[in-house]
């Protein structure tokens, strides 16, 4: 099994989402997340002050699958996701030993299915 945790653009969240259905994600976890990369925040202005903003504000996708759905999980997020402005996130891909499905007790396949 592998983990891909992708940070994205927020504005991406529901073509990621519906693409990873389409090849048959059944399910995510999807977490509000701020932080910088090479971008180190913007400025911006409110009420004609101008302030730094260090912390950007993305969405963190986690999902879990079967080790031979890995690759077609980052391409199509990757396509997904992709906007070609600096910003559009990171994709990691993690090995998980085991998983357990808390009501059942199932594991490793069974639990992820």
């Amino acid at each position: 099994m592998k983990k891909i945790e992708a940070i994205i653009q927020p504005s991406r969240l529901t073509a990621v989402k519906d693409a990873l259905n389409g090849i048959g994600v059944r399910g995510m976890t999807v977490t509000e997340v701020r932080g910088f990369g090479r971008q180190k925040g913007h400025r911006e202005v409110y009420r004609g002050a101008e302030y730094q903003v260090d912390f950007v504000s993305k969405i963190k996708v986690e999902v879990v699958i079967e080790a031979d759905l890995a690759d077609q999980v980052v391409k199509t997020i990757q396509e997904m996701a992709f906007t070609g402005r600096v910003g559009d996130g990171k994709i990691f891909v993690l090995p998980v030993a085991d998983a357990v499905r808390v009501r059942t007790g199932e594991r490793g396949r069974g639990a992820i299915s």
